[in-house]
């Protein structure tokens, strides 16, 4: 395969080995800064890997918030299409958390042991990246914002946020505007609670579903958000599973029960008529 001239270092002539001026790919990505926040508190081999996949999964949790909203704004918009490439995104980003958990799982009881107290009082509980997912996603719960007390800043963001209609909200909005008829509580509900099961929201759903060619739209951006609640679920299985596999039934260290706390939430579902409809349809 001709790779084009070569200078005498054996790179392309094109290449462009000057950056005293330009930018570099290191410079964009600000990989100086990234790459020296790995700081183990012991001496311990493994916690590299504990500490970069926590990391690298806020990074994809950042990406996921970002997707979230701006899908919301579509929905809210009336603009439904475009909220599909951004959901199809966030199921593909859910697809890289879960796979994270396999390469954690790796980490042996007997290695974890090894650095486990270093970690303090320090716990994937506290993830607020996380919390803003499920918020965004309807799961809330205002009692969870006294773990950011100490961080007033975030505190009131994370407040403001659960404040505010979640993208089932937005969905269940979209199907009012359509004319589907949805209960005025719903539609008006208290935005800072957890989304609970309705029948008017099921009867909408279900006329979309029964006649799919009518409401295309929505039927397609029901299935994108039962791809999304899915793969919430199978991380959180995972996430179950994994520290189950390394640390049993000991307490979190956070203060949580740890395996057993993470198995109640596994049992709480997201877009609940998105399901139960299919027994019905």
């Amino acid at each position: 395969m001709d790779k084009g001239p070569m200078d005498k270092d054996g790179l392309e002539e094109g290449i462009v080995t000057d950056f005293d001026k330009d930018m570099s790919y290191g410079d964009y990505l600000q990989l100086n800064q990234i790459l020296s926040s790995q700081h183990r508190l012991s001496g311990h081999h493994d916690e590299m890997l504990f500490i970069v996949i926590h990391q690298t999964s806020e990074l994809w949790m950042k990406l996921i918030l970002h997707e979230l909203t701006a899908a919301k704004d579509h929905i809210e918009a009336g603009r439904l299409e475009p909220s599909f490439k951004m959901l199809s995104r966030v199921a593909r980003i859910q697809q890289q958390l879960i796979q994270s958990w396999n390469v954690l799982s790796t980490l042996t009881p007997s290695d974890y042991m090894e650095f486990r107290e270093k970690l303090g009082n320090s716990s994937g509980f506290q993830s607020f990246q996380n919390r803003l997912i499920e918020f965004a996603m309807g799961q809330k719960n205002s009692q969870i914002l006294a773990v950011f007390r100490h961080q007033p800043e975030l505190y009131e963001s994370m407040k403001a946020t659960l404040n505010k209609p979640s993208i089932y909200d937005a969905a269940i909005g979209a199907l009012a505007a359509r004319g589907l008829p949805v209960d005025e509580s719903v539609l008006n509900r208290d935005w800072p609670e957890t989304y609970r099961e309705n029948a008017s929201v099921e009867s909408a759903w279900l006329t979309v579903y029964r006649d799919v060619h009518k409401y295309w739209d929505l039927y397609e951006l029901a299935e994108k958000l039962v791809d999304i609640g899915s793969q919430q679920q199978f991380w959180r299985f995972n996430h179950m599973s994994t520290v189950e596999r390394i640390i049993g039934n000991k307490t979190g260290t956070g203060g949580s029960s740890g395996v057993s706390y993470l198995k109640k939430v596994v049992e709480q579902p997201f877009f609940p008529e998105l399901l139960t409809l299919r027994t019905k349809l």
